[in-house]
């Protein structure tokens, strides 16, 4: 049986959804916007390195939520809405919060829009224990 999984410390839904379902040691991560937990009405940070920040602060919220961590991560599909003029940027700044050595495998797509105007969107599949 799958567990959704829905975790207090991290930012307000947006949509309906779980913030996890996790089935047979994987974890499938929805989409993170670059809202703050608890400030669902703030201001969304400007530009992409901020929000992409925020994104990767609040998909780290979710995987601890579920006692799990960046180095669990497996794949990454990313949502850029300006994707030519974001690009290299988004790319620098989401290698940080990953060992050189460690890059999950992804997928970077433009999009014409994401939910609360957001600039930038990451889902992740992360996997319980060594998949090996």
């Amino acid at each position: 049986m799958p567990l959704f999984h829905n975790i207090a410390a991290a930012p307000a839904h947006v949509a309906p959804f779980s913030h996890a379902v996790e089935s047979g040691g994987w974890v499938m991560l929805t989409g993170q916007m670059p809202t703050v937990p608890g400030a669902p009405d703030a201001p969304l940070a400007e530009g992409i390195e901020a929000q992409t920040r925020q994104v990767m602060q609040n998909l780290q919220t979710v995987l601890a939520g579920v006692e799990l961590g960046l180095d669990d991560v497996m794949q990454c599909r990313c949502y850029l809405t300006e994707f030519e003029r974001d690009y290299a940027l988004f790319n620098t700044t989401y290698k940080s919060f990953f060992p050189a050595d460690r890059l999950p495998a992804r997928t970077t797509i433009g999009v014409t829009a994401l939910a609360v105007g957001a600039l930038v969107e990451i889902d992740c599949l992360a996997r319980r224990g060594d998949p090996t």
